[in-house]
């Protein structure tokens, strides 16, 4: 075993924290909960939750596991991620790669024994962000809307849990995590864009000069403003969702629309981080809105 096998335990669980990306995937397994609740409701199960739990959460980090092995040497490169266990080479490749290795396949198991379904997804989910989003975010901006697929697949596999096909709710919610996507990680994008640069990364659109896109706040407030008519295909398509839920959620739409306007209009990193905090608050809250109406 390496240093960190050895290392005090709180230092250990530091490591795995940081090898696994923790908060982003409880982030990632809150919208799986999420979705398995607005489409639960009342009906709920302890069991499924609590199998959805374990499974979604091993899967997501299992993928943010392999994420750092194949990027370990780009990650060195980068001042925000020079830290990480592999990239600081504190755990050896083999130690993550059998932590991945038994976080994808206990986690698949117990999705497995909700419905095949939700392990397809699951197992489609670490697939397209470890092999496919990785390695093709060094090569183009595509990766940006590859990677859009994986983000938005936990609330998906959320809705599946319960209902064990695909539903207009359950389609619905995917379309509204996709699209929040964009902004969100061009926002990111653009506060560590020098950064990204450094390991070659191609996250957003460059003008010929080799700069960030004038009109990336633009191409932001698109995708923010499609999200209107996602909610209201769901509102059509699906008796669950109110009349309330979409003209909650409207407003909440056209807030974050505003922030990518803010970007359009000013081109700052004042700008870029409103929308990127926006960001941050806004998917809870839209999930929310479901849940309660």
């Amino acid at each position: 075993m390496s240093k960190v096998a050895t290392a005090l335990p709180i230092t250990w669980w530091s490591e795995i924290k940081a090898l696994t990306k923790f908060k982003l995937s409880m982030m990632v397994l809150m919208s799986s909960i999420f979705g398995y609740m607005i489409v639960a409701g009342t009906q709920l199960s302890l069991n499924i939750l609590l199998l959805l739990t374990i499974g979604g959460f091993l899967i997501t980090a299992a993928a943010n596991i392999l994420n750092q092995v194949l990027e370990r040497e780009y990650d060195a490169l980068m001042d925000r991620t020079k830290n990480r266990p592999l990239a600081a080479n504190r755990m050896k490749v083999s130690e993550a790669v059998l932590l991945a290795g038994i976080s994808m396949v206990i986690g698949i198991g117990c999705l497995a024994v909700i419905n095949p379904l939700t392990a397809f997804l699951g197992t489609l989910s670490l697939i397209l962000y470890a092999f496919v989003y990785t390695p093709l975010k060094r090569y183009s901006t595509i990766s940006v809307a590859v990677g859009a697929i994986p983000g938005a697949l936990p609330v998906l596999i959320g809705t599946t849990a319960f209902e064990g096909s695909l539903s207009v709710l359950g389609l619905t919610l995917f379309g509204i995590q996709f699209l929040w996507q964009f902004p969100h990680f061009w926002a990111i994008g653009w506060l560590s864009f020098e950064d990204y640069k450094k390991a070659g990364y191609k996250l957003l659109p460059i003008n010929t000069q080799g700069k960030i896109d004038d009109n990336i706040g633009m191409y932001s407030g698109i995708y923010a403003f499609l999200l209107i008519p996602v909610c209201l295909f769901g509102m059509l398509g699906d008796a669950r969702i109110s009349l309330v839920a979409f003209v909650f959620s409207t407003i909440l739409n056209l807030a974050y629309f505003v922030f990518c306007l803010q970007l359009q209009k000013k081109k700052d990193r004042k700008s870029a981080r409103g929308l990127m905090f926006s960001s941050f608050f806004y998917l809870p809250l839209i999930l929310l809105i479901y849940l309660i109406f």
